[in-house]
């Protein structure tokens, strides 16, 4: 159809109710109204529009509602934007936040072409990102229990002597604690029993990890990119999951702002300033590529258990891995000679890991 004859619907979406606003292309803005939040409600406000006999476009902001709607209205064939709320438009002096606002705003912003839409994963795709995060909350809860663990400890100036905690020897070492008060004996066994609930979920989660991922259409990826350094089994599957079909980044510059790796800029004539990293986009993804980032510390070198990652693995995968290993390692030495702090050289190898990673992706379709 043409565009005048097209329909922007905006919708401010929650989980009790979607306010709804109309923009027509070249005409009025008007509020629909207020429905349900429920798949009836919506499908059928939807049968109601398209009964004007127009084109429609629907656009809704990102948020803990998920992706359903955006599938139930592409599978009735119309068009549907899922946009980032970060990435909306605002008026400096515009304070005045309500639903009908906000689905006005949506609604006029899309008609005027200022909206971007973000790139929705398939139904498969986003079990296994659900799956990867139950994971990613497990190890949270864990470290949190650990965390609460040695406070208590500590209150009663019970020190372990050993280098590293968590290991066999820390284990054993819990096992023959007894605490001076009965009460806090309690209070200690109950945080041992939290810590082993937390790591046989993380197992558990893992191991499901394992198996759904042998099926997975993006397997070749995440084997791909365990060919880096410091890019293990859960790191690959975090980084596809999270991003999904890498081919879909026109360049590595691109990943790297996506994952908000970037640094801020304030530039004017001959100044130039640039601050901290823009932390925009995927924060799991960004969290993972820096955990692996902290590997290239070390001088370049294929290790036993690299080497055993790379068997079966595209030649030019393995390439790829070496020279990102020659650069970073490189890179880490050269900026830790300027004393620059650890995290902030860290955050700049994972910058550049990004673009190894991007360029992986490149060589490596889904099946």
């Amino acid at each position: 159809m043409e565009k005048s004859s097209t329909v922007f619907v905006g919708m401010d979406v929650h989980k009790e109710s979607i306010d709804i606003t109309l923009a027509e292309a070249g005409g009025e803005v008007r509020r629909f109204g207020s429905i349900g939040g429920d798949r009836g409600a919506l499908l059928k406000m939807v049968r109601k529009l398209i009964s004007q006999g127009k084109a429609l476009v629907f656009v809704y902001e990102a948020g803990p509602c998920g992706f359903w709607i955006y599938r139930e209205i592409t599978a009735l064939g119309h068009a549907c934007m899922v946009v980032s709320p970060s990435l909306i438009p605002r008026r400096a002096g515009d304070h005045v936040k309500t639903d009908r606002r906000d689905s006005e705003h949506l609604a006029r912003q899309a008609r005027a072409g200022e909206l971007k839409a973000i790139h929705v994963p398939d139904i498969r795709d986003e079990a296994i990102r659900d799956l990867v995060r139950g994971r990613d909350d497990a190890v949270i809860a864990q470290r949190r229990v650990r965390q609460q663990l040695k406070a208590l400890l500590l209150r009663n100036d019970i020190r372990y002597v050993g280098k590293t905690s968590w290991t066999g020897a820390h284990r054993r070492w819990l096992s023959e604690l007894k605490l001076p008060v009965p009460a806090q004996q309690i209070a200690f066994e109950e945080y041992i029993d939290a810590i082993t609930v937390a790591t046989g979920r993380i197992e558990r989660l893992t191991r499901a990890i394992e198996a759904q991922v042998l099926t997975w259409r993006f397997a070749p990826g995440v084997a791909a990119l365990q060919a880096m350094r410091g890019i293990q089994f859960v790191h690959a599957v975090t980084l596809i999951a999270e991003l999904g079909d890498l081919t879909r980044f026109a360049s590595a510059r691109q990943l790297m702002g996506y994952l908000g790796l970037v640094p801020r800029e304030d530039s004017s004539g001959e100044h130039r300033h640039q601050g901290s990293i823009t932390k925009t986009g995927n924060a799991y993804a960004r969290r993972a590529m820096i955990e692996a980032a902290w590997a290239y510390r070390y001088p370049a070198r294929v290790s036993r258990v690299i080497a055993t990652r790379h068997t079966g693995l595209p030649k030019a995968a393995c390439d790829i891995a070496w020279r990102a290993q020659l650069r970073l390692s490189a890179k880490y030495r050269r900026l830790s000679a300027r004393h620059l702090h650890k995290n902030k050289i860290v955050v700049a190898l994972a910058r550049e890991l990004s673009g190894f990673v991007w360029a992986i992706g490149q060589s490596v379709k889904p099946q």
